[in-house]
């Protein structure tokens, strides 16, 4: 779906990737779960786009709910997939440490878990080779993108700035939309490796010029990145 001009998204509220679409080609962020690839297909057909506009995956992190397609892409497209060095190994199929999962409600839990499973979700393709970026790091990728560390939810979490869509991607760092609740609003991500290290990086947000803040999980929101970090903090 088309959220605004040059803005895309494939997936929805349960587990969302997007797309820039810029004249020199497509960036995608996230690359959400293995059988978004259809979504993905059928989101370029409508814009008149193919596979071969895609010129790089820029992953929020390294879970497998964002690897998805990723691999796909880089071995049957030579595209680049792009990921914090501190996630690498994990995008590749390290370790990931045991977190807890936190409040849950029977309803959502089951819902998360049976659109995973519609998706392939169960089993997941990791990235064979990255491309490491640094908190900084302007991308050689349509759009420009700008990456912003924002370590908490994995070691690698990133924020990714795109002043041509206006809009910031922030993966994992927050949600609008809780998988094992179902709760709606700005607040923490479950599956977090530190939460309190989550919480500290979302001040990250407070100076990046945005109208839109696009999470992998939750219904995108059109505000101010500045009131971010108090809103989940609040929801905490």
């Amino acid at each position: 779906m088309q959220l605004a001009p040059h803005l895309h998204r494939i997936g929805n509220d349960i587990v969302a990737a997007y797309l820039v679409d810029a004249p020199e080609g497509i960036t995608v962020i996230d690359a959400g779960l293995p059988g978004h690839f259809r979504d993905l297909q059928a989101e370029l057909a409508a814009m008149d786009r193919s596979l071969e506009d895609i010129k790089g995956v820029v992953l929020t992190h390294g879970d497998s709910d964002h690897l998805g397609f990723a691999e796909r892409l880089r071995t049957d497209h030579g595209v680049p997939v792009y990921v914090h060095s501190a996630d690498a190994a994990r995008a590749k199929g390290g370790d990931k440490p045991k977190v807890a999962m936190g409040p849950m409600r029977l309803g959502a839990t089951v819902g998360f878990f049976a659109y995973a499973l519609r998706k392939g979700g169960m089993r997941t393709h990791y990235v064979s080779e990255v491309i490491e970026v640094a908190d900084g790091d302007v991308l050689p990728l349509p759009g420009a993108p700008i990456v912003i560390g924002m370590p908490g939810h994995s070691p690698g979490s990133i924020a990714v700035h795109v002043p041509f869509v206006d809009a910031v991607f922030v993966g994992d760092a927050l949600t609008t939309r809780h998988v094992l609740t179902g709760r709606a609003g700005m607040q923490p991500a479950p599956f977090t490796d530190e939460p309190g290290l989550a919480l500290e990086s979302l001040d990250r947000l407070k100076t990046v010029d945005a109208a839109w803040v696009l999470p992998g999980h939750g219904t995108p929101w059109h505000g101010t990145p500045a009131d971010v970090a108090q809103a989940v903090r609040n929801a905490a």
